[in-house]
């Protein structure tokens, strides 16, 4: 039986509570945190008002995005010149970094989606995470205003920052996923091998699969880089 529009907001805020309570941020508004992560998809599922999915939240949240990552490099690299500062702030402002950041937190799992972009693993597909931190962000600077922006990019993005070599760390897992929902290929699915060595220093070994078909094994010192070590591997061997 398929939930109806309050059933799914509600289930929503009950997660989005959580999310918050464990940035330790307090909000106001509810609404536009669910606007921020609703898809198209989900509005025309219900016949909403056209206006009320996350695409004007995004284009806020891109340009609070580049003021405030803007003036963290300005700060943090007093030697740096304008060039080096705008390619640093874009290797940040990016959909590969984006993603990154949103699934630190498991943002994705609060994303509203319509049955057909759920069936079809929008969920996972980098386009709308990205797209949904940069709405989040746009939605909390409404809300709550630049301090509190700052005070969540403080504590998510920047760390990450360390040095201006900074570049966005590939998401092979999920690059893997989109390249197979464009040519239609099926379901990606990971399994665990093997796992050996002390409880220190253990090395796991994961396969990727395609429909159930082994597509290749990676190694890793986690079993989330194993798999995404894999992945990387099926990328490579699909290009």
């Amino acid at each position: 039986m398929s939930k109806n529009k309050s059933q799914i907001i509600a289930q929503f805020k009950s997660k989005f509570d959580k999310f918050m309570n464990n940035l330790d941020i307090e909000f106001d508004n509810y609404d536009i945190y669910v606007q921020a992560f609703s898809h198209s998809s989900f509005i025309n599922d219900f016949k909403l008002d056209k206006l009320s999915h996350n695409e004007r939240l995004e284009f806020l949240g891109d340009a609070v995005l580049e003021l405030t990552v803007s003036q963290f490099l300005f700060k943090k690299f007093p030697l740096l010149p304008e060039g080096k500062l705008t390619k640093l702030r874009a290797s940040i402002v990016c959909e590969p970094s984006l993603v990154t950041f949103a699934m630190s937190l498991n943002m994705n799992d609060l994303l509203l989606l319509g049955k057909g972009e759920e069936k079809t693993g929008g969920r996972e597909r980098p386009s709308l995470i990205a797209d949904a931190f940069e709405s989040f962000v746009g939605a909390l600077y409404l809300d709550k205003g630049l301090d509190t922006v700052e005070t969540f990019l403080s504590a998510i993005v920047y760390p990450q920052v360390i040095d201006e070599s900074y570049t966005a760390n590939r998401d092979y897992k999920t690059e893997l996923q989109e390249l197979m929902h464009r040519r239609n290929k099926g379901t990606i699915t990971y399994n665990l091998l093997d796992e050996s060595g002390p409880a220190h220093h253990k090395l796991f070994t994961s396969e990727v699969l395609l429909d159930g078909k082994p597509l290749e094994t990676g190694e890793g010192r986690t079993k989330k880089e194993s798999e995404q070590n894999a992945a990387k591997k099926a990328l490579n061997n699909s290009q």
